[in-house]
């Protein structure tokens, strides 16, 4: 069987460099090994080759591209049943397993940042996630406060993990080569078990800020903001210059002076 070619709607590029490969792999700290590994879009299996040389039980390669799988199911047959044609995004990975997983990829540009939201609502259970990104959303992640970059998905998962921009990664190591340069970054779960507030609340609190960026905190959550607390000088500030514990306060705050917006936790 041919290598399967890159299917444009699924946005994905696949990498053919090696020892691209390799070090993406390598960025993956040994102890995260010892879990379930999930590798997201592994396509012609680039990746996999040295995946397979570090773990064989426990890895599992997850593909939306029925070609993808079937190439890689005949490409490695004593792993065959490890590959799943199934959506990441709305797959219940409870029913490939219930322990403790890890997520590597080469990750489709167009579905990247439904990954990381993905990776939140499994924030529980992942402790590592190493991913290739357009390098443009990778350093929004990895981004810190201040920036026109930071942004929702930099507060969520800052909330729980450590980000690490790794290295960049040039078109022409792809096919077909996208137009822009690709970044690499790993996450580290910290030891924030649970914020300190609600976190569904915190969640809304930090969509709402960004969605009105521009705007004043007190004019871009004017809604949940009761008469005590929209004076504080805190509001006066925009989305993008708070950090996580800057968010946590606010939610606080929203939480003790306005409880009819408080949502059950999950």
């Amino acid at each position: 069987m041919q290598p399967v070619r890159a299917k444009k709607h699924l946005g994905q590029h696949f990498l053919h460099d090696k020892r691209v490969a390799e070090r993406i792999v390598e960025s993956l700290p040994a102890d995260a090994y010892k879990d379930d590994l999930f590798e997201v879009g592994p396509g012609t299996g680039v990746l996999t080759d040295f995946i397979l040389a570090k773990k064989t039980v426990g890895f599992y390669g997850l593909d939306l591209d029925e070609e993808s799988i079937a190439y890689l199911k005949q490409h490695y047959p004593a792993q065959a049943e490890n590959f799943i044609f199934c959506d990441f995004l709305h797959y219940d990975l409870n029913t490939i397993t219930k322990n403790n997983f890890n997520v590597i990829g080469n990750f489709p540009y167009n579905i990247s940042t439904q990954i990381m939201f993905r990776v939140l609502e499994y924030r529980d259970r992942v402790d590592y996630v190493v991913g290739m990104f357009q390098k443009e959303v990778a350093k929004r992640i990895a981004e810190k406060p201040g920036s026109k970059e930071y942004g929702i998905l930099s507060v969520l998962l800052q909330a729980y993990f450590d980000i690490s921009y790794l290295f960049t990664v040039s078109p022409g190591v792809f096919n077909p080569p996208p137009k822009v340069n690709s970044g690499v970054i790993r996450l580290k779960r910290n030891n924030v078990k649970k914020l300190d507030c609600n976190e569904v609340l915190f969640f809304k609190v930090v969509k709402t800020a960004f969605n009105q960026r521009r705007k004043m905190l007190r004019n871009g959550l004017r809604e949940m903001l009761s008469e005590e607390i929209i004076s504080n000088p805190i509001f006066d500030k925009r989305a993008e210059q708070l950090g996580v514990k800057e968010f946590v306060f606010i939610t606080q705050e929203i939480e003790r002076t306005n409880p009819d917006l408080i949502p059950p936790q999950k």
